[in-house]
This record gives structure tokens, C-alpha cells and sequence, in this order.
């Protein structure tokens, strides 16, 4: 199974925000907007897009991909490495077979935001990167899965691996641990270690697995502003020896106590703690996107916003359209 698609859910502001003017580029509006936007219905829709929980996009068939919106760049496995990766195209592809760029998205949505959450989510994606990733191999508590997604969120980490969790397992709805986060994030699902390594590889990430073995490196000692993705494993077995084999670097966290290894999901985020805390060290920021692409990403959250996100863009895109024939 190939990468899923992209879970985020994020609202803008309106565009008179001096933040807006000033970060961004965006068209003159070339249609009326004779749609008004309710604050409290898209507040309502919002709660819908909430009763997702973790289990269920990780284990339907369409739970991930149904939240991707903006158009994904194709990259194969056989593809050679690129010198920094970004997912998305800056294009959104309306039913009508009219394509919106990020700007026109971001134009159309912005006035049924707020101007206090428009700040929030601009802080957000300025301190988001794809420099950094996490891998969770084999885990079989969703529970762990949603900390994990947790931690990545709050600390700048936009891309999340899923390999071959559990499915066959039932587990208590752990939203209450996630705390939405997985609604914010890049989550692509994986069918094996080797087809999950091999593409990241092809998007120019070293692999660096948790191990306690003599090869392993103090993760003091990594240079985290190279691309890197973390790679964390199963409760019970750890990392799979296939994972290991096929890492271009093992790592581990020092430890003082009696016991020899961390929960997982701590073990996660202490790891993407630290690369943040190394990237910020020496190069004096995490987030790492441009202007360009953090424009895309803001795109992409606000068609993630609600269900009335999609059906504005899609009435704009029908207007546009009638002026075009």
C-alpha cells in the first residue's frame, strides 16, 4: 500500500490580519464572495471532523485518505533523492476540474476565520517542518500511536509513518491522549518497513532507528539539520530486525536509572524534543518552510477545516468557472 494522505484541520483568519498582508501573497479578488461564512455552523462541523479517533483512521480503509485535499507531488521509490522535501503541489483540484492555487484557497476561506485563530495557525506553520519525521513501527497500542501524534504536533514535526499497526486488535478510543492532534499532521499509512524506508530514502531522509546495541550513537551526538526520520518501535519487540538492517544509523537516548529503555511513546518524544532543541541550537529556528509553501500548508489546514471549507471553494470554483465560458 502506498503513502496516505495528509490529516490536518486548520481554520484562517480573515485577510484583513496585518499578519496576513505581510507574509503572504494573494491575489485580488476577481469573483464577489456572496457567500457569508457562520463562525458557530463551521464551529459545529468542526466537532463532526472531531469524532474520528485514531483507531479508526489508522485502521478504515479511507480513514487517512479522505482528509487529503491539495495536490501531493509524485515521487517514486526509483526515483533519485531530492535535495529537500516538500509533499504538495500548489494546486487544488475542485470537482468541476478547476484548479485553485493556495492563494485563491486561503483568499475564499480566510473571512470565515477568525483573526485570533488565523494568528494561532500562522505561529504554527511558521514553526512546522518536514526536516525532522517520526516512524512508529509495529505498535499495537493506539494509545501510544495517539501520545506520539501528540508530541510530533507540539513540537513542529509535520510528517508521521505509520508501519503495519495492529488491526486485528480492538482498543478504547484514546482521543483523550492525542488530543486531536492527529487531525494536524501529515500521517502516511505503510504495509512494510522496507516499502516505508525505501520512499523515504527516495525523499532524502537518513534512518535512524532506537537501538541499545554497541553500534548505537548518543543522540547528543547526531547532526539533527540533516533530513532525518526517527524510527520507533513495537511495546514488546522494539525495532524489527529488518528495520535495523535496512537503518543507515542506530541511536539512543542515555539513560541513568535501573531500567534500560522508555515507554515508547516518551521514547518518541524525548527523540523529537531533542532535534528540535539541536536544530533551534544551531541553526536558530526548527520551522524550515518558505513563504511559498507555508502559504500551501495554510491551504491545506483550512480545506481541513470543516465540510463548509470544501463546499465554499467549490461554489467559488463554480462562479470562476462561469466567468471563463
Amino acid at each position: 500500500m502506498s503513502a496516505c494522505k495528509t490529516l490536518t484541520c486548520f481554520p484562517l483568519a480573515s485577510s484583513s490580519s496585518s499578519f496576513f498582508k505581510r507574509t503572504f501573497i494573494v491575489p485580488h479578488q476577481r469573483l464577489t464572495l456572496t457567500r457569508k461564512c457562520s463562525t458557530s455552523a463551521l464551529t459545529a462541523e468542526e466537532s463532526e471532523l472531531q469524532s474520528l479517533t485514531v483507531q479508526h483512521l489508522l485502521t478504515s480503509p479511507d480513514g487517512v485518505s479522505t482528509l487529503m485535499k491539495m495536490d501531493r507531488k509524485p515521487l517514486l521509490p526509483h526515483q533519485s533523492h531530492v535535495p529537500r522535501w516538500f509533499p504538495y503541489l500548489d494546486a487544488f483540484r475542485c470537482q468541476n476540474g478547476t484548479v485553485l492555487t493556495s492563494a485563491e484557497v486561503v483568499e475564499v476561506l480566510a473571512p470565515c476565520i477568525s483573526e485570533d485563530r488565523w494568528r494561532r495557525f500562522g505561529s504554527v506553520v511558521r514553526n512546522r517542518s518536514y526536516s525532522v519525521c517520526l516512524v512508529v513501527e509495529g505498535l499495537c497500542d493506539f494509545g501510544n500511536v495517539s501520545a506520539a501524534f501528540r508530541s510530533a504536533d507540539a513540537l513542529g514535526v509535520q510528517s508521521v509513518h505509520v508501519v503495519s499497526c495492529d488491526t486485528n486488535k480492538r482498543y478504547k478510543d484514546n482521543r483523550h491522549v492525542s488530543m486531536g492532534a492527529e487531525k494536524w499532521l501529515d500521517i502516511e499509512l505503510w504495509d512494510s518497513t522496507k516499502e516505508c524506508f525505501k520512499m523515504l530514502k527516495s525523499r532524502g531522509y537518513r534512518i535512524a532507528t532506537t537501538h541499545v546495541g554497541m553500534d548505537a550513537v548518543s543522540i547528543h551526538d547526531l547532526d539533527w539539520s540533516h533530513p532525518t526520520a526517527i524510527v520507533v518501535g513495537n511495546e514488546n519487540r522494539g525495532i524489527s530486525d529488518e528495520a535495523l538492517e535496512l537503518s543507515d544509523l542506530h541511536c539512543s537516548i542515555p539513560m541513568a536509572g535501573m531500567v534500560d529503555s522508555f515507554n515508547v511513546s516518551v521514547a518518541a518524544g524525548i527523540l523529537m524534543h531533542h532535534a528540535v532543541c539541536n536544530r533551534i541550537s544551531h541553526m536558530g529556528h526548527h520551522g524550515d518552510l518558505t513563504v511559498e509553501e507555508c502559504q500551501i500548508l495554510l491551504a491545506e489546514f483550512s480545506l481541513r477545516h470543516s465540510k463548509s471549507s470544501i463546499s465554499i471553494v467549490e461554489d467559488y470554483a463554480t462562479r470562476k468557472a462561469a466567468t471563463l465560458t
